[in-house]
């Protein structure tokens, strides 16, 4: 029997474990892996999850028992010292040696630690394995345990790892600080406009971002105190993260003499051969094409070339053009880029989409004739990327209006243009896995599954950085379709149900928790994903505020405020309809006079009041509760506003009193929570001055009543609203509303705002209208009493939170002191201040 050696045990040499014991060739062999840490190979991809649950089996791509079931013998907390290639041997730190016929090198990298003086220091960490992460948490307890005051990490590299290593430090309760080389963050995936949007987004979250910082030095004498930039340039910290890039682990390679890179890297084929054919490399130790890939796709399929190679189907090579495409979610913001992300005026032009006020950035790059994508970025909002990334990969054809794929018309499956299912059988739509769609449509169509879940488990797609995943299902979903099978969407692995079920088995079950419902219909110990769906059903079957469940919360929900890029939050009071009394307007003016607030006019007719610290908000909320206002829920995925124009009482073209049925309508669904936000509009006359039809629900005046326009909203993709029905009298308009909203709160799906829950809907508009309007399923009368059975439940969360000293605990910076953010700094501008970070 044959022996491969397998050196490296990390995502790529499970890899090759995975894909060799599935070949039907993988006969008279037997595999050993060698792997340094003391654990099975585990997802280094999403190694800052560890911080939220410190699991480390979650994260591992397979127990020791998948190792012993398929006869591979797994040798951890062993290394690898030396190759003998005369003999064919190697030798381990234990000073064991064995012999090969195929060594496979999967070593991978090491972080790179730049030359700088007292980098050596306590308190200096690397971000790579289980154990750095270990090492971090345990240092910060012991920091924690010796100060009260605000404890800062700075991470040096403002790259992919270096941002996920500042979302381990915002995680463990630090101001974070990033320090980047560069003049912009990841330079080498984002032009200079998308970088500062996605700088710009990090920063509202806490993190402070330091550009063009070359560090000479580390501060301190045995502990980091700090670090230096310049002779005057300090800045203080108490921990550091080293996150500066990688260097490969191919110091084996070098020890016997395998051809090497200039730079680092053992040389191989585009068969994953080195210069001794019998010792190949995969991942980032192999340097094919002159160049060290540092994304797990390529190393998947360098270890499915490695696999047939030895195996013998020698067809099976290395394409010379690997796709370096990629999509991630860093800090929780959307960040890809695809193609040729920076375009040289030779080759082609670009087109840009910015929205600042939300932190959105799309970048196209089109041929000079018009007819090929050839690359972008995506920023805040990455939902089209596969469907872009498969248009740039396949040729396929765009529209004569190119910049309809970032900002144009609206297509099926919820994009912007063309259709899942026209893309090729022979596009690969998981890259990781190299699953093409073929192997997707044809895993239902041939081999029998039913739902997401099966043609998971047998194809692997989503199984990797889990980028595709929205392609998968889109792709799914159109095929079962096209079977006439049910379609299945769950919230996420933890629940397998939709929203929709979930909302009806919590609601007739009368279950009483998050914990009740993850015990009775769910599994494992849930997640960030399914915690906050639960909660919106919760208050949109209870009208249960964000008080009584707060761990389940999103941040903002938690603290009853949307949480600003200085670290500071906002306070935005209920003003129905935009109409306000001269004394409360005077409060509002009070109340951010005495707390040194900045103030602004919001889009939706409310005064926003800025910078208000953590534990100034029950104390500002009190004294605007005193003066007669509600919470705004301008943070909550709830109804924010009802927008009016002056009407008839002031307007001389008005043709009804918009702003009285602007405030009744506001009042009515004041508080009420739904799975995204809800925006409404009111307007007196065609002119449409209150902007109705840019709103999820809005009504016009006309000749004989209102026409009622529904599913229309702003955002990554703004849509117009589309007229339901006409000439309605108050009564109906509310009548219809009602079993509109309640409707969509029932069966739309988590964060999916009304305009692509109408896209998705089956039947679309005209469907929307049998249901609300002729009544078609016989439920209009219980989506009546239901609205009518949250509206008598509406309590106000800001006066609930600050009349219960229990609830008012939170809103605190630190959990042991009741000291003040002292590191919060502001600048005057234009009368008022504002962060430093803004001006």
């Amino acid at each position: 029997m044959k022996r491969i050696i397998i050196v490296g045990n990390g995502m790529v040499g499970y890899k090759f474990c995975e894909k060799f014991v599935a070949n039907p060739l993988a006969k008279g062999f037997e595999l050993m892996v060698f792997g340094e840490e003391p654990r099975p190979a585990y997802d280094r991809v999403h190694l800052s999850e560890y911080f939220q649950n410190q699991d480390a089996e979650a994260l591992e791509m397979a127990p020791r028992s998948w190792y012993e079931s398929h006869g591979i013998q797994l040798r951890s907390n062993e290394r690898v010292t030396d190759i003998h290639r005369a003999s064919n041997k190697i030798t381990t730190s234990n000073d064991l040696h064995y012999k090969y016929d195929y060594l496979v090198l999967a070593t991978g990298s090491a972080p790179f630690v730049p030359n700088v003086d007292g980098i050596e220091k306590k308190g200096v960490f690397v971000y790579r394995t289980i154990e750095d992460l270990e090492a971090m948490l345990d240092y910060a307890e012991d920091l924690k345990s010796k100060t009260d005051r605000t404890i800062k990490a700075a991470v040096l590299g403002g790259g992919l790892l270096g941002l996920e290593a500042a979302k381990a430090v915002l995680d463990m309760g630090f101001e974070p600080h990033v320090v980047e080389f560069a003049p912009k963050l990841m330079p080498r995936q984002l032009d200079t406009r998308g970088s500062k949007v996605l700088q710009e987004k990090i920063e509202s979250l806490g993190i402070h971002v330091h550009l063009s910082k070359a560090t000479n030095k580390i501060l301190g004498d045995d502990v980091i105190t700090g670090m230096q930039f310049g002779e005057y340039d300090n800045l203080d910290v108490d921990m550091l993260v080293v996150s500066a890039g990688i260097r490969p682990r191919d110091e084996l390679g070098k020890t016997c003499h395998l051809e090497m890179g200039v730079r680092g890297g053992i040389v191989v084929n585009n068969g994953m051969q080195t210069s001794d054919p019998e010792i190949y490399a995969i991942g980032e130790v192999a340097l094919f094409n002159h160049m060290i890939y540092g994304l797990v796709a390529p190393g998947y399929d360098m270890a499915e070339v490695a696999v047939n190679q030895i195996l013998g189907n020698t067809e099976v090579l290395m394409k010379d053009d690997i796709d370096m495409s990629t999509k991630l979610k860093l800090i929780g913001v959307d960040v890809a880029s695809y193609g040729q992300p920076f375009m040289p005026v030779d080759k082609g032009y670009s087109i840009v989409y910015e929205n600042k006020t939300k932190n959105l950035y799309k970048r196209i790059n089109i041929s000079h004739d018009g007819k090929s994508l050839l690359g972008g970025i995506l920023i805040g909002d990455a939902s089209d990327y596969n469907m872009l990334h498969q248009i740039y990969l396949n040729g396929l054809p765009i529209p004569e209006e190119a910049e309809e794929l970032i900002i144009g018309g609206r297509g099926a499956n919820g994009s912007n243009f063309g259709n899942v299912m026209d893309i090729p059988d022979v596009a690969q739509v998981c890259s990781c896995e190299s699953v093409t769609k073929g192997s997707i449509c044809s895993s239902i169509t041939e081999g029998g599954c039913n739902h997401l879940a099966e043609v998971i488990s047998i194809t692997k797609a989503t199984t990797g950085c889990g980028g595709c995943k929205p392609m998968v299902v889109d792709l799914v979903n159109e095929t079962l379709k096209s079977q006439g099978k049910e379609i299945k969407e769950t919230v996420c692995e933890h629940f397998n149900f939709n929203r929709q079920e979930l909302y009806d088995l919590i609601k007739i079950n009368k279950v009483k928790d998050y914990d009740e419902a993850l015990n009775l219909f769910g599994e494992g110990h849930g997640c960030e994903v399914c915690k906050p769906v639960i909660a919106s059903i919760y208050a949109s079957i209870h009208m249960e505020t964000p008080n009584r469940q707060v761990a389940i919360q999103d941040t903002n929900d938690r603290f009853l405020a949307n949480i600003q890029r200085n670290g500071t939050y906002s306070v935005v009071p209920r003003v129905p309809g935009g109409e306000i009394t001269p004394d409360k307007l005077i409060a509002i003016g009070q109340v951010a006079k005495k707390f040194n607030l900045y103030t602004k006019i919001t889009g939706g007719q409310r005064v926003d009041l800025f910078g208000a610290q953590l534990h100034e908000l029950p104390v500002i909320w009190k004294d605007l509760i005193d003066a007669g206002f509600e919470s705004g829920h301008a943070y909550g995925k709830s109804l924010r506003t009802v927008k009016s124009c002056v009407g008839s009482t002031w307007c001389r073209y008005g043709m009804h009193e918009s702003v009285t049925f602007a405030i009744e309508i506001e009042n009515r669904y004041k508080g009420l929570r739904s799975p995204h936000k809800l925006k409404g509009g009111v307007s007196g006359c065609i002119r449409e001055c209150a902007e109705a039809r840019g709103k999820d629900f809005g009504l016009i005046a006309v000749e004989g009543g209102w026409n009622l326009y529904v599913c229309g909203n702003g955002g990554a993709t703004p849509k117009h609203a589309i007229l339901f029905a006409e000439q309605l009298d108050d009564e109906t308009a509310i009548k219809y509303l009602d079993r509109f909203l309640m409707y969509y709160i029932r069966t739309a799906g988590p964060l999916v705002r009304t305009a692509p829950w109408l896209d998705k809907l089956e039947g679309g508009i005209d469907y929307l209208k049998q249901v609300i309007m002729e009544d078609s399923l016989g439920i209009a009368e219980d989506l009546e009493l239901e609205m009518q059975g949250l509206i008598n439940k509406y309590e106000c969360e800001w006066k609930q939170a600050i009349e219960d000293p229990d609830m008012s605990e939170r809103f605190k910076h630190f959990v042991n002191s009741d000291d003040t953010d002292d590191n919060l700094v502001f600048v005057p501008m234009r009368d008022q201040k504002m962060p430093k970070a803004w001006s």
